[in-house]
């Protein structure tokens, strides 16, 4: 490809939207537009990128004996209906009519399309196990679409569908896109970490996200330093930290005149934190739930969501406390409602059930009560683990320290079970005549994602440096001068010699300073530049630079070819 054809609009300035390092570089080297919020348009060089990961991803799937289909992105409204997620899968869903009033929704994900797609036809444990996957368009509706790839209202997904007839096949193939799945993102070159985590809206028993580890990480996960023990945080269950035991004083009410936060009221009363419980209340599908943690603990909404069921989460109103009874900004059990949970709930965290002679709400504006013993001061409540792991705290599986990092989910393997093909009545017939319903896997990357993922992990304060097997172009060719004959005729004819060689190879013919093409080259990432210069035919040598590692080294133009792909071949082999 000749730079002086390449459509890439690179921009100078990075637009204030742009908050992280993806979202920023796509946009400033000109692989990415946004067209509204959470729409982006593709340009040659993204597009040739999301095509690359695309093409790790086929020929991973392919190599499992997977087989590809493509279903509809615009999916009717009476299958999910059917298994009652219609409405429990939340806002996020785009719902549409057509011009007789039939409902349909631009697919978020596909369970419901792929189990009535087979229904009628899978009929005979013969024909399983089987493997169906697309590469599909997704949508949903984010209600802050934000940094870029990371959380769009439209991206690219490839998501398998397995079909077993009972649960030992099921945990083979889960073990085998697993498998799989490691395969495509370290050919893609992240740094990634499989954890243990919740299925939140697919559902299922079973679970494993892909983390690319990076700061800009939406997700924290919990790493173990001694044994195999990963989990997002949300997932992670935490031990009770039981605090010294004091003798129980008698409950106190204090004045604490603008003290509505755990901060405002230790710094008030001159107490650790840990000394409080803090109180945090939802709304869960109509249902308030009061939970209480110790000061320093931070609840775990999904943690609640799964105790209490329901399909969305969001915090409870003023109205809604003071409905049963409770303070806003000094809530507690203590004198409020009790709770019959249906309409009210009270979740007390173990470690906040273990704090003496702790202070919290009096549900009343301004007041607390000091010397709670929520074992003795909490009554009708559940005590459930409902707090997020702190670093504070141990590995559950071993008791060695943890780490908490952050992390981009760019993959998720799910075991499904039986949830999507008994509610939809999607069976298939035994060895013995019997039908019995499918027993089903998902399997989900993020094209995109994984894009966003590798910049997040490999860029500087110049640009993106891509891992070269996912890299727009392989190599860069730049002769300093574009109107030096020589230096142009060297250029093209290392170009020309690459390309012969399969190498994927740009020649940056502009008509621009060198200072131009060498800020492009970083900004882009190519992951090898050569450089032809002004001694390149006196010396017949060029410069070849490797962007990643910043390594340069001078190299004959006869050899020069041949050290371009063995550098390549050594990035690839380190996953570089």
């Amino acid at each position: 490809m000749l730079a002086s054809k390449l459509y890439s609009p690179t921009l100078r300035e990075i637009p204030a939207d742009a908050e992280i390092a993806s979202h920023q570089y796509m946009l400033k080297a000109g692989m990415l537009r946004k067209n509204g919020s959470g729409l982006y348009s593709f340009l040659p060089l993204g597009r040739r990128v999301t095509l690359k990961v695309e093409q790790i991803v086929r020929e991973e799937m392919d190599a499992t004996g997977a087989q590809e289909i493509m279903m509809p992105i615009m999916q009717p409204a009476e299958i999910w209906h059917e298994s009652g997620r219609w409405s429990a899968y939340g806002p996020e869903m785009f719902k549409l009519q057509d011009r007789h009033d039939n409902g349909y929704c631009l697919g978020p994900t596909h369970e419901e399309l792929i189990t009535t797609l087979l229904r009628n036809e899978l009929r005979s444990y013969k024909q399983m196990p089987l493997i169906l996957w697309q590469m599909q368009n997704k949508y949903r509706d984010e209600i802050r679409p934000r940094f870029g790839l990371m959380r769009s209202r439209e991206f690219v997904m490839k998501d398998a569908y397995s079909f077993d007839v009972d649960e030992e096949g099921l945990h083979k193939t889960y073990q085998i896109m697993y498998d799989a799945y490691d395969r495509v993102f370290t050919r893609c070159g992240l740094n990634f970490k499989p954890v243990e985590a919740d299925s939140g809206q697919i559902g299922g028993s079973h679970t494993h996200e892909f983390m690319a580890l990076a700061a800009a990480g939406e997700a924290e996960v919990v790493s173990c330093s001694k044994c195999q023990y990963a989990a997002d945080i949300e997932k992670a269950v935490p031990n009770t930290l039981d605090m010294a035991a004091e003798d129980a004083a008698d409950v106190e009410l204090i004045e604490t005149p603008d003290c509505s936060t755990i901060e405002d009221l230790a710094n008030f009363l001159q107490i650790p934190v840990e000394k409080t419980i803090k109180a945090v209340a939802f709304d869960v599908d109509g249902k308030t739930v009061l939970c209480m943690v110790r000061g320093d603990h931070e609840v775990n909404d999904v943690a609640v969501q799964n105790l209490v069921g329901g399909n969305t989460i969001e915090p409870a109103t003023d109205e809604e406390l003071k409905d049963h009874g409770l303070q806003p900004g000094y809530m507690s059990p203590m004198g409020a409602d009790t709770p019959d949970n249906e309409s009210f709930y009270v979740i007390v965290d173990p470690t906040a059930m273990n704090v003496p002679n702790g202070v919290t709400g009096a549900n009343k504006h301004g007041y607390h009560y000091k010397n709670v013993n929520p074992k003795r001061d909490f009554q009708n409540v559940t005590v459930a683990t409902i707090r997020l792991m702190t670093k504070d705290d141990v590995c559950p599986h071993c008791g060695a320290p943890i780490d908490i990092v952050r992390g981009i989910e760019v993959g998720q393997v799910f075991e499904l079970g039986t949830k999507y093909s008994e509610a939809l009545n999607a069976t298939f017939l035994d060895q013995n005549g019997k039908a019995k319903p499918y027993v089903m896997g998902c399997y989900g990357i993020g094209v995109t994602r994984t894009i966003a993922a590798a910049i997040e992990q490999f860029h500087d304060d110049k640009g993106i440096m891509w891992p070269v097997a996912i890299a727009p172009y392989e190599v860069v060719v730049v002769p300093v001068s574009s109107k030096d004959e020589e230096q142009m005729k060297i250029a093209e004819g290392l170009y020309t010699q690459l390309k012969g060689m399969g190498v994927d190879v740009l020649f940056d013919d502009r008509n621009e300073r060198a200072g131009v093409k060498f800020n492009d080259a970083d900004l882009i990432g190519y992951p090898v530049r050569i450089t032809v210069g002004k001694k390149s035919a006196a010396d017949q040598t060029v410069e070849i630079k490797v962007r990643r590692t910043g390594h340069e080294e001078v190299a004959a133009i006869a050899d020069s070819a041949a050290r371009v792909q063995a550098i390549l071949n050594e990035l690839r082999a380190n996953n570089m």
